[in-house]
């Protein structure tokens, strides 16, 4: 049985690069912009949220030199993500792929079989698609975390101009808050993302890149845990399983 299948579009590889690219230039330029004034209270209050309130983030974790250069920067990649933010939504609703990754009933007891596997408390990887469930949870929350991010954005950019928005988050303060962890989310769920690529799933980069993936090197396939290879050779899933199609 042929196992190469095509498994990306390639409105899925571009879109997941130039997010690649945009995330990062908006984070980096963000925190450049958020040291210029590093906290979320105005001069003379405190927020209770940050405990690290006054403390400006590292300068070799920001991008754009200086505010107005991180200013550009910042804009610019935020119309670029949201341009390509809107062709990758649109791409998965035309094309029906929102199906592999909306969440479904049973979908919690499958991520917790598959937290189980990871603890090396089950000895089988759980039965899956194109993707397992906590793949499909974080592939899911992603996009509603830009939605999020672009809509504080927005009512921190024009706070009077789209006070319609901004009262959507309370006050400027609140907007800035939300802006900033929605972003801290993305970039945690982005970090787990390519951990787990790399360590479980290597032959997925072929996927992204070029659109074919190879099912008999899938997780499922090999049994493979985070850095299976450290705790000796995977052992095989049953001879009997056969490999899902994605």
């Amino acid at each position: 049985m042929a196992t190469l299948v095509k498994r990306n579009h390639w409105v899925v590889r571009v879109t997941h690069w130039v997010n690649v690219v945009a995330i990062v230039l908006m984070a980096g330029s963000g925190m450049r912009i958020f040291n210029a004034h590093p906290r979320f209270a105005r001069p003379g209050e405190r927020f209770a949220l940050n405990p690290w309130e006054g403390r400006p983030i590292p300068d070799w974790l920001t991008f754009g030199g200086w505010l107005a250069g991180a200013r550009h920067w910042h804009f610019a990649m935020m119309w670029l993500l949201v341009a390509n933010g809107l062709l990758y939504l649109g791409f998965l609703f035309f094309h029906g792929e929102w199906r592999d990754i909306v969440p479904r009933r049973g979908d919690a007891r499958d991520a917790w079989q598959m937290l189980r596997f990871y603890l090396f408390v089950r000895r089988d990887h759980p039965l899956q698609g194109k993707h397992n469930a906590l793949q499909k949870s974080a592939y899911f929350a992603m996009p509603l975390l830009g939605i999020l991010i672009v809509l504080s954005g927005l009512a921190i950019w024009k706070p009077v101009t789209l006070a319609f928005i901004t009262r959507l988050f309370v006050n400027y303060k609140w907007a800035r808050f939300v802006h900033f962890l929605a972003m801290a989310l993305l970039l945690l769920l982005a970090l787990v993302h390519v951990f787990m690529v790399f360590s479980v799933d290597p032959y997925s980069l072929r996927a992204i890149v070029t659109g074919w993936y190879d099912r008999a090197r899938s997780p499922e396939a090999r049994n493979a845990r985070p850095f299976y290879h450290l705790f000796g050779p995977a052992r095989e899933a049953p001879a009997s399983r056969e490999v899902p199609p994605v």
